[in-house]
């Protein structure tokens, strides 16, 4: 594996990067989605619910919300941290290695909390993890502007897309076919380890240069109110919102997903249903990603997101008339391609708008919240919508079982759909964007 080199950035530009580069770049990424697809989609809401009961929709809302507020904050501070700093491994790396050794303590936390019953030390575990890997994303996401020149973004974006959307769904499949005996000890095992290697990988592959001399340290006092700054451009302010909106939409349902199908669709194992749906809805995203990134860059991102947004806001309709696994199999596939063709040209839309590349971490820090601010916003109320229409308890071999109602999965839906679709609409304001 080469080793890719990072410029100085008050140097020359960044070259072009090869396959097996962009694959090493993408290590990491793929591994803290493979972290995430597990979490999110199987582990914590089957925890949740065990925990908690007819409370599983607030309180897995409220986890989400808990771990955006480190994914609002960190970034903040470590972008421009990372930015400046001169430490022999480049500016990226170091951040990274420390955020994935928080992120690793916090996965054993989940788990020793999970097993013990404990709902608040399961949300106190759940924030150190995020906590470390906001430290690790922040100072990757300067990776990006770093090392991909301006022509080949769209075709970097497509390769981040495709190997998020892998480990993604090996983290989903690890943590639903895995036996529950040990009480899940096997999926946080294999999780830890899976992260370790994609850091691994990345850390050998990007081989950045140290910074010929120290940066003008940080006023923190000036600096933050600087953090508006990126704002002051319209594009960059469209794009922002534009994308949160998308990810409002998405951050609605996903986390119920599970819940779905246990209280509407009435499958018997909703852990393996749920992994079952979200690796066809992967797949298919990644086969639209890989071609979505490639197109943008010849067709315009613009064009990729009006098409891709507004799919997945009819898919969203759609999933409340479903009343079948095979119903929301199909459905999902749909939505999947939408929603690749979507993240294909997510970063490569945020990298285009950027104000400033030599403050790229700071800026792309910004910018990330787009997507960690509605996490802290969408779930929660999602949750208390859906048990707002009701909550039945029902039999289940044997078993009491808490279900929501349909009506209560349908409003959902309603407002995922419409953050979804104005997120496609008021895109038209982009200028200096195709």
């Amino acid at each position: 594996m080469d080793a890719i080199e990072s410029p100085n950035p008050r140097q020359e530009p960044p070259k072009r990067l090869s396959v097996v580069d962009q694959l090493a770049l993408s290590a990491f990424w793929a591994a803290s989605n493979f972290v995430w697809g597990a979490l999110i989609i199987i582990l914590v809401p089957a925890q949740v619910e065990q925990m908690v009961g007819a409370n599983k929709g607030p309180v897995m809302g409220l986890a989400l919300g808990v771990g955006a507020i480190a994914a609002l904050l960190i970034p903040l501070i470590v972008g421009p941290l990372s930015d400046r700093c001169i430490h022999r491994l480049g500016r990226r790396r170091p951040y990274m290695f420390v955020g994935v050794t928080l992120n690793l303590a916090g996965l054993a936390m989940i788990y020793f909390s999970g097993l013990a019953g404990n709902i608040y030390a399961y949300l106190g575990s759940y924030f150190l993890m995020t906590v470390g890997n906001n430290i690790a994303t922040a100072a990757f996401s300067g990776v990006i502007p770093d090392l991909v020149p301006e022509e080949q973004r769209g075709e970097a974006s497509g390769y981040m897309a495709v190997m998020s959307q892998i480990g993604t769904v090996i983290g989903i499949l690890v943590a639903s076919f895995l036996p529950k005996t040990n009480a899940y000890f096997a999926s946080y095992f294999f999780l830890g380890l899976g992260l370790t290697v994609g850091l691994v990988v990345s850390m050998i592959g990007i081989k950045e240069r140290r910074l010929a001399s120290n940066l003008e340290p940080i006023n923190w006092a000036t600096y933050m109110p600087s953090l508006v700054d990126p704002f002051r451009s319209m594009d960059f302010r469209w794009v922002w919102i534009t994308r949160a909106l998308v990810m409002y939409g998405f951050y609605s349902f996903v986390p119920l997903l599970q819940y779905y199908l246990a209280d509407v669709i009435k499958v018997e194992s909703p852990e393996q249903a749920t992994a079952i749906i979200s690796v066809c809805v992967i797949l298919f995203a990644a086969i639209s990603g890989y071609f979505g990134g490639k197109l943008s860059d010849r067709l315009g991102r613009k064009k990729i997101v009006y098409w891709a947004n507004g799919f997945m806001a009819f898919m969203c309709v759609v999933f409340i008339f479903c009343r079948t696994l095979e119903q929301v199999i199909g459905a999902g596939i749909l939505f999947g391609l939408g929603y690749g063709a979507y993240i294909s040209v997510d970063w490569a839309l945020g990298t285009d708008v950027l104000p400033s590349k030599d403050d790229a971490a700071k800026d792309m820090a910004v910018w990330h919240i787009s997507m960690t601010l509605p996490q802290a916003m969408a779930a929660y109320p999602a949750g208390l919508l859906v048990k707002s229409f009701g909550v039945h308890i029902l039999n289940v071999g044997g078993e009491m079982v808490n279900s929501y109602t349909v009506k209560g999965y349908a409003a959902v839906f309603v407002v995922s759909a419409f953050a979804l679709a104005l997120g496609a609409y008021l895109l038209r304001n982009v200028r200096g964007a195709r």
